[in-house]
């Protein structure tokens, strides 16, 4: 079956839905917006800590927020797009309040505004501890409530729509690639149908899911790096850290013992950024035989405490911890991970009508480490950016050029998917002991042959059955784990994030 849209985007959290929200505005258009699960499953809802923005000018300003965007991201971010996201914030942060997003405030009506790792001022507006879940509320309700968006839950996109499906060899230096859609996978149906559309947007998350350990829901699999990888790559980080609120709230990090153990890594203790943060915890519980450290908010106001963290206080009293009392364990883990499309100021990338925002085009925002609460306001900032521009060119496309309909030949049985299972754990146990938080030319190179070979194996399987969204999953995840693998070999220094015993300085001259 083939369906025609004005605009097709690929992703349901803060990216995606406030794109379509905002070219819905013309009232003119059809839009699809196609996302993987529900959309209450995407990785925005799940953000605990808050959402960043200068707000407090007596205090704060745009050139400090920005300063401390750069030392999070050990000076490789791209200072315009740093620049970019952060003093267009506080129009973004008012547009989601217009969509009926709320964000706690103080009895005079001003924003409460707190405090995390690696800010030098109190920006961070929030929601009790659910922040997240709250703006993709807010998004949610106003998307579903549009004439003009249809809501396709549960739908997979296989792979986006290029002149490769029209028998031309594409790469990434061929010129003037164009995008006319995406085939996506049918729940209901078992089929792939074709999706042509005007513009197509990639909004579709992180890549945390690719390692062992990590803070992200099962879903992210890194499905829209996976897919346009060839056509323009770029540099991928994964980020560890803990509760970035909890540290910013006065969380001191102690061994089991009690005994505090930042005031030898860093001046700026459990405040640092995630990268120092990260490699300390790590090295602590290698020194003493550890499988965890412990966050301590006992010196805290119990009450105040669980006002402000209500949702962690219940999932721990639930596990048996009273946070108010007794020490929280933690651990590194793959966080929400800036991944693999470095776009332009406009938010285009180098495929015609097709854009990308969003935890996939946050690289050059990023660069070495992501300072903490930047990624929910640098995706509806992007979403703003991709949205002006797609609205001047969208109209300059057609639907003339014939697409082959996906060939759904083949079936999957229960020893396949059986395979397909333990391939994704494996992969998970890959990243998560060669690719990181510590790395080195011998176990990135241990990593890089393990996928190749998964690579081998899924692609060879993935040509012989139907598609279903557990392989193509499982495909996507060896891709983004070989890209990660690939660019960390290709850095010969240690860089934010990026730490290997091989170079572990950083080069002076940073490329």
């Amino acid at each position: 079956m083939t369906k025609k849209y004005d605009f097709l985007i690929i992703g349901g959290g803060v990216a995606g839905m406030s794109f379509a929200l905002k070219v819905a505005r013309e009232h003119k258009y059809k839009i699809a917006l196609c996302c993987k699960t529900t959309l209450d499953e995407a990785n925005t809802a799940k953000a605990q800590g808050g959402i960043a923005s200068v707000t407090n000018l007596a205090v704060d300003d745009f050139d400090k927020h920005i300063h401390d965007t750069m030392v999070a991201g050990d000076w490789i971010s791209d200072p315009d797009a740093v620049r970019q996201v952060v003093t267009r914030a506080p129009e973004q942060i008012a547009e989601l309040v217009r969509w009926g997003v709320n964000f706690d405030k103080q009895a005079d009506g001003s924003f409460d505004l707190h405090r995390e790792g690696g800010h030098s001022e109190f920006r961070i507006l929030h929601h009790a501890d659910d922040t997240g879940f709250e703006i993709q509320r807010g998004l949610m309700e106003a998307v579903r409530q549009h004439p003009d968006i249809d809501v396709l839950e549960n739908h997979f996109a296989v792979e986006i729509i290029t002149q490769h499906h029209l028998g031309v060899r594409v790469t990434r230096r061929t010129p003037d690639i164009e995008c006319y859609g995406a085939y996506i996978l049918n729940p209901e149906t078992g089929k792939v149908d074709t999706y042509l559309s005007r513009v197509t947007l990639m909004a579709t998350g992180g890549t945390g899911a690719i390692y062992a350990t990590t803070s992200n829901p099962n879903i992210a699999t890194g499905d829209g790096i996976a897919m346009v990888y060839l056509y323009n790559p770029a540099e991928t980080h994964p980020a560890y850290l803990i509760t970035e609120a909890m540290r910013g709230y006065g969380g001191i990090l102690r061994l089991p013992n009690g005994e505090e153990f930042m005031q030898k890594y860093d001046p700026r203790l459990s405040l640092a950024p995630r990268d120092i943060v990260a490699r300390a915890i790590d090295n602590e519980m290698k020194v003493h035989g550890l499988d965890h450290v412990c966050l301590d908010v006992t010196h805290k106001d119990a009450e105040e405490t669980k006002h402000h963290f209500p949702n962690i206080y219940k999932k721990c009293l639930s596990i048996g911890i009273d946070i108010t009392k007794q020490f929280i364990p933690v651990a590194p883990c793959a966080h929400y991970m800036c991944g693999g499309i470095k776009v332009n100021l406009d938010a285009q990338s180098s495929i015609g009508r097709l854009y990308a925002v969003g935890e996939c085009s946050c690289t050059g925002l990023h660069g070495g480490n992501r300072l903490a609460s930047n990624s929910l306001i640098e995706a509806v900032v992007y979403a703003d950016a991709a949205a002006k521009h797609s609205l001047q060119v969208v109209d300059n496309y057609d639907f003339n050029t014939k697409v082959p309909a996906w060939n759904d030949e083949g079936t999957m049985s229960v020893e396949e998917k059986v395979l397909i299972a333990q391939d994704v754990k494996e992969v998970g146990q890959i990243m998560s002991t060669y690719v990181g938080i510590v790395r080195s030319d011998l176990r990135l190179r241990r990593a890089w042959e393990r996928l190749d070979l998964l690579y081998e194996e899924t692609e060879d399987l993935f040509k012989r059955v139907r598609p279903t969204r557990d392989i193509c999953e499982l495909r996507n995840m060896i891709n983004v784990g070989y890209l990660i693998t690939r660019q960390a070999l290709e850095r010969k220094e240690s860089r934010g994030l990026h730490y290997t015993i091989d170079y572990p300085h950083a080069k002076e001259n940073h490329v």
